[in-house]
């Protein structure tokens, strides 16, 4: 019977090194992914991956099981996210302008036969593109909660906010994406 994450982080707290493994192996894609999505940047998201895993490693000993792992650990992968947005100055990977300033065409997909893959391409890029260019608190709830269904409860303890505050962060998300993307969706987003 496989141990529990608590039990795994006990483990680990005293040295033992298959222990952690087995949390990297379980968590690695969770943590990846997340920071993949947040920061649009797989090579950077596999670099940052391996400081949260660090970080746990390091902070086993002090660890408390209080709260689900998973809440504890996405807390740390925010706070490295937020600290590399910082870090960048706020660049976003998926500009909404070229380098002169003029704005990028999303073009009409109309132009394009149904369910070609140019269409879903073009669809995806542009989802991308309006997830990037949302603040980071209400990008992370949106991926926590839609890519790695997440509670709302998990969601505001990762965030350190409320519920209410979660619900929140998700309608200005999902508004501000209903008008980005108005253009290729109809009222079903």
């Amino acid at each position: 019977m496989p141990l529990d994450d608590a039990e795994l982080m006990q483990r680990t707290a005293s040295g033992d090194e298959r222990a952690f493994e087995e949390l990297i192996e379980r968590y690695q894609m969770l943590v990846i992914g997340t920071i993949a999505k947040m920061l649009g940047d797989a090579s950077t998201a596999e670099d940052l991956a391996q400081q949260v895993f660090i970080r746990v490693w390091q902070a086993a000993p002090r660890y408390r099981a209080t709260a689900k792992f998973t809440t504890w650990l996405m807390t740390i992968t925010r706070n490295l996210v937020f600290n590399e947005t910082r870090r960048r100055g706020r660049a976003r990977l998926f500009p909404m302008e070229h380098e002169d300033g003029t704005p990028r065409e999303i073009h009409d997909l109309g132009s394009v036969e149904p369910g070609h893959r140019l269409q879903e391409k073009e669809l995806q890029d542009a989802i991308e593109m309006a997830i990037a260019s949302l603040p980071e608190q209400q990008r992370l709830a949106l991926i926590l909660r839609r890519y790695e269904d997440m509670a709302y409860e998990e969601i505001a303890a990762v965030l350190e906010t409320t519920v209410p505050s979660v619900k929140s962060l998700l309608f200005r998300a999902r508004e501000a994406l209903r008008s980005k993307l108005a253009k290729f969706l109809d009222d079903s987003f």
